[in-house]
């Protein structure tokens, strides 16, 4: 657990969470001004999304433990490295970080401060892609953890990459990141009314995430066998 105490980790969670934001609707919007193919415009929406990630997790990451997700945080609070007390004030510093980074990129390219998203992604295929971006990201966090501390930025910012273009949802993976992305109507919005479903898959994603990790990261205890006695 951080040493740093909790204003200071939800802090670093709120700007985290909103510069997380601010570079994917900001980068979504700068690459729709830039071209009319959607491909060459989410090229450049992931590769900004994943530098991001590395810098944003390896600077914050001391303080807060870099979650700037509601689902990790509440992996992290059920394996109990995140304090249950510490819960909510994670939650709402990066729902509301998140809110923030979306008025944030708004105002640098001159658009309302806040909009509607009319963007269609519903359906059990977007569903399904959730579950397994989210699998996914909680997977390679917590086996990064265990294994190979120091390269979980890279991890977690490799991943997303990968996951921009192997999933149909474009991976959201993050529910602050999906409620932020609602209130954008640009490249990286999401339909308000399609938020239930994204959300609920998220979180069961992560929670899969968690037990299977559970056992995978768990050594066996091998039995040793008896000695006869002399």
């Amino acid at each position: 657990m951080s040493t740093f105490d909790l204003p200071r980790r939800v802090a670093a969670e709120a700007l985290g969470t909103g510069l997380l934001v601010a570079t994917v609707v900001g980068s979504g919007i700068m690459a729709e001004s830039l071209t009319h193919d959607t491909a060459l415009a989410l090229l450049g929406n992931t590769l900004a999304t994943g530098a991001m990630l590395v810098v944003l997790i390896t600077s914050l990451g001391p303080i807060s433990g870099a979650h700037f997700n509601p689902a990790v945080s509440l992996v992290f609070c059920l394996n109990r490295t995140l304090p249950a007390r510490d819960l909510p004030a994670y939650l709402a510093a990066q729902v509301v970080g998140g809110i923030a980074g979306t008025i944030a990129a708004h105002l640098m390219f001159a658009l309302p401060a806040l909009e509607v998203a009319t963007k269609l992604r519903a359906g059990p295929a977007q569903w399904f892609s959730e579950g397994i971006a989210t699998f996914g990201l909680v997977a390679v966090i917590l086996a990064g953890l265990r294994f190979e501390l120091k390269a979980v930025p890279w991890l977690v910012g490799l991943y997303i990459t990968a996951a921009y273009w192997f999933t149909a949802s474009t991976s959201f993976a993050n529910p602050a990141v999906a409620l932020a992305r609602s209130l954008t109507d640009t490249f990286s919005g999401i339909r308000p009314l399609d938020l239930p479903g994204f959300i609920i898959a998220e979180l069961l994603g992560a929670l899969i995430a968690l037990a299977l990790m559970g056992w995978l990261l768990r050594p066996a205890i091998i039995q040793q066998p008896l000695k006869a006695e002399p």
